[in-house]
């Protein structure tokens, strides 16, 4: 009897596992959906960087990056009003979206802002105004920061940088250990969802075209391998000697109700960039680009079109 039931016992966790079993998708497949025109792709140091560049191209340069999870899409609603003025680059960060893992396995600060320096360079973008969200904006005031002769302006949404409450320097603070090596093979779909409900301030809109986005592109060949080793080298340290750095005119916005990077961090970077402007927007919460897109592109635009063109 007893053997019966660890008999059937292993056959429910089983059936369980392949159940909640998610294994990557095709690549072919996923650039079929998510690659087409104006969909581009460049080698840079031998990292294949999937990236969009639209709108008018004799026009001041916007360059957005997404935060961590994401992909180019997220900026979907502002790129359809940039682009009617402005040339718009945007693209999949390493180890994310269809530009899929670093061939050298760096995530650290200094490779991302190398990263993005030579991608910028082989494109041929001079003097942009540079987007960054959430991890993207960690990349974009530490590349403000590293070059500041090559930001015209600099806009962070809820950056990522300093450490949280409780968190102390040289910590890691996004490594969850080797139970998080999971995800390589488990990511039920549920549970991509429940990730993305912090980020916005009325889950309602998260719609299931947004959600099979998000789960379609985390489950792109190499991605979750890329996002665990990420999270092992995301350290904290002190960002204030390199955002003393920054020259760039700075516009901070931040959601009032962000659970996932408060709004309250929004004064550790105005203590620091003192001439930054700093916005906050009521019944917001992390993406503030896909969830309140007209409310928080308008004080974007407001910010950079003087000179702009």
């Amino acid at each position: 009897m007893k053997k019966s039931r660890v008999f059937y016992t292993l056959i429910v966790i089983s059936l369980f596992l392949m159940i909640l079993f998610t294994p990557d998708l095709n690549r072919t497949d996923l650039e079929r959906k998510y690659a087409g025109p104006p969909s581009q792709f460049t080698l840079v140091n031998g990292l294949r960087v999937h990236y969009r560049d639209t709108g008018v191209q004799s026009a001041q340069t916007v360059v957005l990056l997404h935060g961590f999870g994401s992909s180019l899409q997220t900026w979907d609603q502002w790129s359809s009003v940039l682009d009617q003025n402005f040339r718009v680059v945007r693209l999949d960060l390493a180890g994310f979206g269809l530009t899929g893992e670093s061939p050298d396995h760096d995530y650290s600060d200094e490779a991302d802002v190398e990263r993005l320096s030579n991608f910028l360079k082989r494109i041929g973008v001079i003097n942009p105004i540079i987007v960054g969200h959430s991890m993207g904006g960690r990349i974009a005031w530490n590349f403000a920061s590293t070059y500041p002769q090559r930001v015209k302006k600099l806009i962070l949404l809820a950056p990522d940088g300093f450490p949280g409450q409780g968190q102390i320097l040289g910590e890691r603070p996004y490594d969850a250990g080797a139970i998080a090596n999971l995800i390589k093979y488990f990511m039920p779909k549920f549970l991509v969802k429940k990730s993305l409900e912090p980020a916005f301030f009325d889950s309602s809109l998260i719609s299931d075209e947004l959600l099979d986005r998000y789960y379609d592109l985390l489950r792109a060949p190499t991605i979750r391998s890329a996002i665990l080793e990420r999270m092992k080298q995301t350290i904290n340290s002190d960002p204030v000697p390199k955002l003393r750095r920054i020259t760039s005119p700075t516009l901070l916005l931040w959601g009032e109700g962000d659970k996932m990077i408060p709004s309250s961090n929004s004064a550790d970077y105005k203590r620091v960039l003192s001439t930054a402007q700093v916005v906050l927007l009521p019944k917001s919460s992390h993406l503030l680009q896909e969830e309140n897109s007209q409310v928080s592109l308008g004080y974007v635009l407001e910010f950079i079109k003087i000179d702009s063109h």
